[in-house]
């Protein structure tokens, strides 16, 4: 099973397997406020099964670290792709979700999003974030 894409989002939901995203691909955000700041966002993800793969259960995961390795957030899914009536043989399936959500930050920097099939990871995207004005980040000492 493979990972199509993992896309950071501002709100994301899939229907009848159908992805809808709003402010969808970004890399990095501006906090203007002072830290630490909770920021709703979204991940959305699609998983590829391939034919001989379908019918059996698998744990798939997505973690979200700050650079230095420290766990923001992490979901955990246990996902399963069905051959339906009339599938060709040797097409794969796509499974997608979306998750909402409200990701604590405290403090500028590097972070990434890690998707995992099985404990082993598939994909990483990195993103940032950056102090805006009106963070305690930018303010200088008293």
């Amino acid at each position: 099973m493979e990972i199509d894409w993992l896309i950071l989002a501002d709100s994301a939901e899939v229907v009848n397997n159908k992805l809808y995203l709003l402010g969808g691909g970004w890399d990095s955000i501006t906090v203007k406020r002072p830290f630490p700041v909770v920021h709703p966002c979204a991940v959305a993800t699609a998983f590829s099964v391939p034919w001989n793969e379908t019918n059996q259960p698998r744990n798939v995961e997505i973690e979200i670290m700050t650079e230095d390795g420290e766990s923001r957030a992490k979901i955990a899914a246990k996902v399963e792709a069905g051959r339906p009536t009339g599938l060709s043989q040797g097409q794969a399936q796509r499974i997608q979700f979306a998750v909402r959500i409200n990701l604590k930050l405290h403090g500028p920097g590097g972070h990434v999003i890690i998707a995992r099939v099985e404990g082993e990871e598939r994909r990483r995207v990195p993103f940032n974030i950056v102090a805006g004005s009106g963070s305690t980040a930018n303010r200088p000492p008293r």
